[in-house]
């Protein structure tokens, strides 16, 4: 394991129905390949290697004697082989026969694994051959030249590299009280599933509901291996599903009906999948009376270069196409119940809000007017606030004033160049020098008026910064920054387009068509005057980097607690050019804006630690008083040198 990935394989081998010697050459040829590929444990179907639909064949010596010749053969083969590799037979312990999962490395039999639920219902009848777990006690057998404990007892196998894993079969996973339940919780960060599941209409849909919801509420990484082609086709057929899931993510998945054999890999994220869990409090409650008994696997020796192979979203807040419109309409809603909670609760019928022909203040605006809308409220309770500086265009002024006219809100238009100058002469700021002090000048007297305006009108001034901005800190303390309800906190900069696109889809003519426009617009705040052709001068994405980086940035960080050289990793995945709707950024763009990241995200603590209320939305807040509690002065020292390093 590398990066806190571990490499994983969901197998479909060929197979005929009761041909040992047959199976084992085809599963040993898809582990060759396997371990070439640097794949850590694979998984084989239920039964593999005398084939699931045996029938009364299980009851046969012979069958059940060249089955555990067949694990003989793999354990020599294996000897000097690093791959875990699991694979399915009948299993004679005592007086039962078991349906278990062989669990093999380096020539060594490390476990072996009875099925807990049989089904014996509709097309399935495994009690007429199998015992279940529960039917056994600890025994200790010799098979295949090893002694092994078969044992009712749920069994974890710890990799070297302190990966923990479990194994269950089929219908266990169908199962009102799932194996894997308790292999979770005491401690396995993967489950992988033998099966011999057939199909039927919409069965597939209900599996892979089920195997995601599981690996959700496991928080684990989940590997389901089922029979397909060659199975005896008498009275079912199967179609060989591979899907390998992580925390109810679909990673991979093989195709189904192929009559080729698979092999389906991916990474598995164990580092994200331990940070899951250690943030979730509840998973760590439920773990309570659960243990299990560990077998160690063996040292691996095999030293490989590593490959990220899984796909990495570039943008991971934006949701994806399929689910655009239902999940934009959701989260513009818990920012409008947000707003609406808020207003009721303070018997305020009026909303200012300063309007800039921007991305933020534009969604902003819509969820008052939203708000009102649901209310039952006259929209001219909405105050708009037109504030035209020294940088403000005529294309933002203009965008500003009709969008406010075409929704039909209270438009008020403070100029506010004069007040600022005599603020200058105040403090003996030149207005020629466009440092800091000139623009944050401007950045506080738009505040003052929101403020004062909202008191002159008995109603609250309505925030418009967004979660990019909070975690870079690019707002003006006590500017920008300060408002009574910021709906925006929790919304990242690269999802208002989608949120105001979509919103553009609900309005009249007029106001889609500003919208549009402003969505088209550069992204500025405007404190530096126009260039000579009047356009905007002062773009943000070049002072601090672009936000599509930052937000991709972010959500690792915060939400994993990766490393900066994981992230670094991961973005040059992300961001290589392959994947639609992404640029391309090369290694020093992305080391660069990784290390302003760091700083800025550290050095900026001070403006969140009191920041206005306002609604979380997704699994990334930085409110002091939810997700997110940091220290001001905080030392950046350990991140930013492993960013240094990056660098060298």
């Amino acid at each position: 394991m590398q990066n806190g990935f571990m490499k994983v394989a969901a197998a479909i081998p060929s197979v005929k129905v009761a041909d040992c010697e047959y199976n084992i050459q085809q599963i040993e040829s898809i582990i060759a390949k396997a371990e070439g590929r640097g794949v850590e444990v694979i998984v084989f179907p239920e039964l593999c290697i005398t084939g699931y639909t045996c029938q009364d064949l299980f009851r046969q010596s012979l069958l059940l004697e060249k089955a555990e010749t067949a694990v003989l053969m793999l354990l020599d083969f294996s000897r000097n082989l690093d791959i875990i590799s699991i694979v399915g037979l009948p299993v004679v312990v005592g007086d039962v026969l078991l349906n278990c999962a062989a669990v093999i490395q380096k020539g060594d039999l490390l476990g072996l694994i009875p099925k807990t639920y049989l089904p014996n219902y509709s097309e399935f009848y495994e009690k007429r051959w199998f015992a279940s777990s529960q039917d056994l006690q600890p025994t200790e057998i010799r098979f295949a030249g090893n002694k092994i404990l078969v044992t009712p007892q749920p069994t974890l196998f710890r990799t070297c590299d302190g990966v923990m894993f479990g194994v269950e079969i089929c219908e266990d996973v169908w199962a009102p009280a799932p194996p894997s339940n308790n292999l979770a919780l005491s401690g396995a960060d993967v489950i992988f599933n033998l099966s011999a599941s057939d199909e039927l209409i919409g069965k597939h849909k209900y599996l892979t509901a089920l195997l995601s919801q599981q690996s959700a509420r496991t928080i684990s990484g989940y590997v389901y291996s089922g029979c397909g082609f060659g199975e005896s086709s008498q009275d079912m057929v199967y179609a060989g599903n591979a899907l390998i899931y992580e925390n109810g993510q679909l990673l991979a998945q093989g195709r189904r009906f192929s009559f080729e054999p698979q092999v389906v890999m991916s990474q598995i994220d164990i580092e994200k999948l331990k940070s899951e869990r250690r943030t979730n409090s509840t998973y760590i409650n439920a773990q309570r009376g659960h243990d299990a008994r560990i077998v160690n696997a063996h040292t691996t020796v095999t030293q490989r270069d590593f490959e990220l192979i899984r796909d990495v979203d570039p943008h991971p807040f934006i949701p994806k196409s399929e689910d655009m419109e239902a999940s934009c309409d959701e989260i513009f809603s818990i920012q409008v119940a947000g707003l609406a909670k808020r207003l009721v609760h303070t018997g305020c019928k009026t909303v200012v809000v300063g309007i800039s022909g921007g991305l933020d203040s534009t969604l902003a605006l819509l969820v008052c007017v939203k708000a009102f809308d649901k209310l039952g409220w006259s929209r001219k309770g909405v105050v708009g606030v037109t504030m035209p500086g020294f940088g403000t265009t005529d294309r933002t002024h203009t965008n500003a004033v009709n969008l406010m006219k075409s929704l039909g809100v209270t438009i008020r238009e403070i100029n506010i160049s004069a007040s600022v100058r005599q603020h200058f002469n105040d403090i003996g700021q030149d207005e020629a020098v466009h440092d800091v002090t000139y623009e944050n000048s401007q950045a506080r007297e738009r505040t003052q008026i929101l403020m004062d305006l909202s008191n002159k009108l008995g109603g609250l001034v309505i925030g418009t910064g967004d979660l990019s901005e909070l975690a870079l800190g690019w707002a003006t303390y006590n500017g920008d920054h300060m408002s009574m309800y910021g709906v925006n906190a929790g919304i990242p900069k690269t999802l208002i387009r989608y949120l105001v696109r979509f919103v553009a889809g609900d309005v009249d003519d007029d106001s889609r068509a500003t919208l549009l426009d402003i969505i088209d617009t550069p992204v500025s705040p405007e404190l530096i005057p126009a260039d000579e052709d009047g356009s905007i001068s002062q773009k943000t994405e070049e002072l601090v980097g672009p936000y599509e980086l930052h937000d991709f940035f972010l959500y690792n960080i915060l939400r994993f607690g990766f490393t900066p050289s994981k992230v670094f990793m991961l973005a040059r995945k992300a961001f290589d050019g392959n994947h639609d709707g992404a640029p391309f950024y090369d290694d020093d763009t992305i080391k660069k804006w990784l290390t302003t990241f760091v700083r800025r995200f550290f050095n900026q603590q001070f403006k969140r630690s009191c920041l206005p209320d306002g609604p979380k939305v997704g699994s990334v807040s930085l409110s002091p008083r939810g997700d997110w509690r940091m220290p001001s002065d905080a030392s950046a020292s350990l991140w930013l040198k492993e960013c240094g390093y990056l660098n060298e």
